[in-house]
């Protein structure tokens, strides 16, 4: 049952290193009972994809796991009402159903961590696997595609506030819970993710800081309502903004020792440290244990997102929260995917969206 004419073969982008992309045929993926296949309208460039010790662990692959598309095809007569539907389309889906996820551990359950879109998110049409439709969230009519490919990325900034706040965000009668207010946020590089970081934090009321070696994204963050620093100094002037006292949360963005030991540095007492990014396999940190634990800090790691953070995150971009005009998103056509994925590499854009329409 389709909505309109599929063709046979599409394009799917193909990552094959770091850098190295090549927009390859591929069959339109067939459907098993319960499937529906999706037109891709949007997805974005992820930039761990940019990560070269990250994309040589899996290349090579179709890659893009942030898409937004129309449902152009589906198996059951029950899921007609679907076909036309503006969606968004979640890469991961839980069992909702084991110990882990009863927990809210969502990225720990097996479930989640064996489902997968069919082929991947920068492809003309990609398949949801009856397993990943508990994921699949209907779009807005107003909200636009590209907006809707931020949901992911922003899905993993809920859960990461979410875990240095201890508690979920939400909406409630239109505001934003709960309240950061009288808290400072510190948030150690201002690439896409930092500066979703800068705007929620704001959103949520807290007085936030930022640190980058890059002026257009220090002029980003603060346009997002930051105050933000040169890297060189940073530290000295967290602490001085602050009163001396440091922040009560430090987002770590860079996945690299260094930055985590000055997140780590930046952190006042009681406050809390939160891993966004991984280092590579084989670098380890030098940890002060004792400064760690007589300034009774919190360090935690926040990887991915689960359905909670999702629905939020459609419902902070559904309310204009978080804009794309406002992070500086940049769209290319499928056809220049390479271009897009090059310009985020070289740091002179900080997303790229890749619209196969344009």
């Amino acid at each position: 049952m389709n909505v309109t004419a599929v063709p046979a073969t599409m394009r799917a982008a193909v990552l094959y290193d770091a850098g190295d992309i090549r927009l390859e045929d591929r069959p339109v993926p067939d459907l098993a009972p319960g499937d529906i296949l999706v037109r891709m309208e949007a997805s974005g460039v992820c930039s761990g994809d940019l990560v070269a010790w990250y994309v040589r662990r899996k290349a090579p692959f179709v890659f893009g796991h942030e898409p937004a598309g129309t449902v152009v095809k589906v198996t059951a007569r029950s899921d007609e009402p679907l076909l036309g539907a503006r969606v968004f389309a979640h890469h991961h889906a839980p069992c909702l159903s084991c110990a882990r996820c009863a927990r809210g551990q969502y990225v720990q359950c097996t479930e989640w961590r064996r489902t997968s879109l069919d082929p991947g998110g920068m492809a003309e049409f990609f398949r949801v696997p009856l397993d990943n439709r508990a994921e699949v969230l209907r779009l807005p009519d107003d909200l636009s595609f590209v907006a809707g490919a931020l949901i992911e990325p922003l899905a993993c900034v809920v859960k990461s506030l979410r875990r240095a706040s201890g508690a979920p965000l939400r909406f409630r009668d239109g505001s934003l819970e709960p309240s950061l207010r009288g808290s400072t946020v510190y948030v150690v590089g201002l690439g896409i993710m930092g500066l979703m970081h800068v705007a929620l934090a704001r959103a949520l009321g807290a007085a936030v800081f930022g640190s980058d070696f890059l002026l257009a994204r220090r002029e980003l963050a603060t346009r997002l309502g930051a105050t933000a620093f040169e890297p060189d100094g940073a530290l000295q002037s967290v602490l001085e903004a602050s009163a001396g006292r440091g922040a009560d949360v430090v987002v770590c963005g860079p996945g690299t020792p260094a930055a985590l030991q000055h997140a780590i540095s930046a952190a006042g007492g009681g406050g809390t440290v939160v891993m966004f990014a991984p280092f590579a396999p084989h670098e380890r940190l030098a940890l002060d244990q004792s400064d760690l634990y007589f300034r009774d800090l919190r360090l935690t790691g926040s990887y991915s997102s689960g359905p909670d953070d999702t629905a939020c995150a459609l419902e902070i971009v559904a309310n204009g929260v978080v804009k794309p005009q406002m992070l500086g998103v940049v769209t290319w056509p499928l056809s220049d995917v390479a271009c897009g994925y090059a310009a985020m590499q070289n740091q002179e854009i900080v997303k790229a969206v890749i619209v196969p329409s344009l």
